[in-house]
């Protein structure tokens, strides 16, 4: 029975959490950021958290590993920015470790010799040093490591 919108008995909230929770992986940070634009108390906050981690609904290894999954296959993120992007979720550094290791070593260069060559078309500069600085730049704001984007790029443009 809510009084006005804005607020939720405990089982109200834990419940649309739990949808919250089960639509995809979140992280702890997002389910306490959902629960304070919902208002609860911390007391409250704490026994849904608890509660959803019991029921299976929270969990931050399963959240770095998916996430880790998605930016890596479909925005072809590399391990930097992947990391950061965890660090700014809050993700310890252990779960960001065990998340990581979703990435093969083999697919990861090829992946980034896939995305350098796909990129290399694009550059119309005929300048060949400009070139390989475009070309890096790029890889390293996606995440890549400078020294592997260096090999990549000396591997390509000659």
């Amino acid at each position: 029975m809510r009084h006005n919108q804005n607020s939720y008995t405990v089982d109200e909230a834990l419940q649309k959490l739990m949808h919250f929770c089960a639509y995809r992986d979140r992280s702890q940070k997002e389910v306490e950021d959902k629960l304070d634009s919902m208002r609860m108390i911390p007391e409250a906050k704490e026994k849904i958290i608890i509660t959803l981690m019991q029921e299976g609904f929270l969990n931050e290894e399963r959240f770095a590993r998916s996430f880790v999954r998605g930016k890596y296959r479909m925005k072809k993120w590399g391990r930097i920015k992947i990391t950061q992007e965890l660090k700014k979720r809050q993700i310890s550094s252990p779960i960001i470790k065990l998340g990581l290791s979703e990435i093969k070593e083999n697919d990861y260069l090829s992946t980034l010799y896939q995305l350098a060559e796909k990129k290399a078309e694009m550059i119309s500069e005929t300048n060949t040093f400009k070139k390989k600085k475009k070309l890096a730049d790029h890889l390293i704001r996606k995440g890549y490591e400078p020294s592997m984007v260096f090999d990549c790029v000396n591997d390509i443009i000659d």
